[in-house]
């Protein structure tokens, strides 16, 4: 079992940033890969963004490229997601997932823990 925890969201104006820190416990950090997803109102979960294992290899979805960098910390058992330039499409409730898989997925499915969530409100 990983239990999973977001903190950092909040409401920020178009052009600021956020960092969503996602702290996990349970079974060891290093044999998971990460992502982080979200949900918008009205809206089906999107992946955003995942990192691997090893933390050397990671995706992101082509509208949060350049804007968003996913990272993580072994020794805190955290991954991170530094989020700038939001836009006010960027509004969603923010998960992050860890899966046993060796590569990153992008499908939810293929994710094992889900956090609780943290909301992320962009004003425009």
């Amino acid at each position: 079992q990983v239990q999973l925890e977001e903190s950092g969201g909040g409401l920020v104006q178009a052009g600021g940033s956020l960092r969503l820190s996602c702290a996990a416990s349970g079974r060891t950090f290093r044999d998971y890969g990460m992502g982080w997803f979200r949900q918008g109102p009205g809206k089906e979960r999107e992946f955003v963004t995942a990192i691997r294992r090893s933390g050397g290899s990671t995706i992101y979805r082509d509208s949060v490229k350049g804007r968003f960098t996913i990272s993580r910390d072994i020794a805190k058992n955290t991954v991170y997601l530094q989020m700038n330039s939001l836009k006010p499409e960027d509004t969603a409730v923010y998960y992050c997932a860890a899966t046993a898989s060796w590569v990153v997925p992008t499908s939810p499915t293929q994710y094992d823990y889900w956090g609780q969530g943290t909301q992320v409100t962009v004003s425009s």
